[in-house]
């Protein structure tokens, strides 16, 4: 694709996508999150220019752009290329000379589905530009930079969970993150289970709408409570008891939020300890406590997903189901016994499209490693 196009043999890496066992909206509370890198990635290709240009192409959009080297643009423009440009953006911050370079890229993580296709793209596109330039970093601190792209020049306020794992996943592990000091632990995931990622496609968007909403819903309850208790910056810092003590000053949905976020992070701690020992079936009852609170508490759940997860759950094979993801529709992360998957993924796609009218993608996945340069 890259050679026929540009006329130039590209260096190639690879980044994932990632599921998230557990631990939602807890990332920008400075919580805990255990996400898996999968087995489904975004690839770049890479090949110097002499003109100055940087040219980008996405084989999945057949769309091609050109930019100047020395005149990058400060922010986005609400198109795809706004991913890669953001990390092109944060390096030359940074102090990097950023020569013309062409850029192609090709994925198979679903787009709009929660499986983090813009962290791979980011990922991906910062590997590739700085084998160009020469310049190496450590995992965490390029995901750093990706969610700073993000953040800054894309405009969609994340937090660092996607890029961390893309960029730093391990094969047959889960990797429990905590947000604050990016420290993490790897759970191991056994051999004889599937990630089976049901794909609800109803599509959800995190730069816009109900996303930010939550988040100051949330930031409003934390700061309610740190006018008790100045050491609570933020609610990974709060307790259940505080909202017994001060949820009444709270607005009612920002007391919800609040306790959605305080009990997943006491769950997603708890489920890397279990996976540890091996005791899948309090991993399942915790996905299952955790996709109620996503529901009810956080409300960021929807009917089609909803009914995905419970479509599931008497299904032979299943550990444990729940929405993953920035939510408002998506995936449903299913753990299941190996031996079941096929069947399994054939009865919950037969029962979701009887009860929604709408014929979903599923797959089995398995936990990967993170990103690395291909050739």
């Amino acid at each position: 694709m890259h050679l026929a196009r540009f006329q130039a043999e590209p260096a190639i890496f690879a980044a994932p996508g990632r599921v998230n066992l557990i631990g939602e909206h807890t990332d920008y509370a400075e919580g805990f999150v255990m996400p898996a890198a999968i087995d489904f990635a975004t690839l770049s290709g890479i090949s110097p220019r002499t003109d100055g240009k940087i040219v980008l192409y996405s084989e999945n959009y057949g769309q091609e752009r050109a930019f100047e080297a020395a005149a990058l643009p400060a922010m986005g423009s609400r198109h795809w290329t706004d991913y890669p440009l953001g990390v092109v953006a944060i390096l030359a911050g940074e102090g990097h000379a950023i020569p013309g370079f062409s850029l192609s890229l090709w994925g198979d993580v679903p787009l709009g589905s929660g499986l983090s296709s813009s962290a791979a793209v980011e990922v991906a596109t910062a590997l590739a530009v700085l084998s160009l330039i020469g310049v190496s970093y450590p995992g965490p601190v390029l995901a750093r930079l990706c969610q700073r792209a993000e953040n800054e020049f894309v405009g969609a306020n994340c937090g660092i969970m996607d890029q961390f794992i893309s960029a730093n996943g391990k094969q047959n592990h889960a990797l429990l993150l905590d947000c604050r000091d990016l420290s993490f632990k790897l759970a191991p995931i056994p051999a004889n289970v599937a990630l089976v990622i049901a794909n609800t496609m109803v599509r959800h968007s995190v730069a816009g709408g109900d996303y930010p909403t939550r988040r100051a819903e949330s930031e409003a309850a934390c700061a309610v409570i740190a006018s008790h208790r100045p050491g609570v910056p933020f609610l990974r810092d709060a307790t259940l008891e505080d909202l017994e003590k001060w949820g009444h000053e709270m607005t009612p949905k920002s007391l919800l939020r609040a306790r959605h976020v305080i009990s997943e992070n006491l769950r997603t701690v708890a489920a890397a300890e279990v996976l540890a020992k091996g005791d899948l079936a309090e991993l399942g009852r915790l996905m299952a406590e955790a996709h109620a609170s996503y529901s009810r508490d956080f409300e960021g759940s929807c009917v089609e997903a909803d009914a995905m997860v419970a479509l599931a759950q008497d299904l032979p094979g299943l550990i444990g189901a729940r929405l993953t993801g920035g939510g408002f529709g998506g995936c449903t992360i299913n753990l299941v016994e190996q031996s079941q998957a096929a069947a399994f993924v054939e009865a919950l796609g037969g029962r979701y499209a009887a009860q929604t009218g709408i014929v979903p993608q599923i797959h089995i996945c398995h936990a990967s490693g993170g990103a690395h340069r291909v050739k």
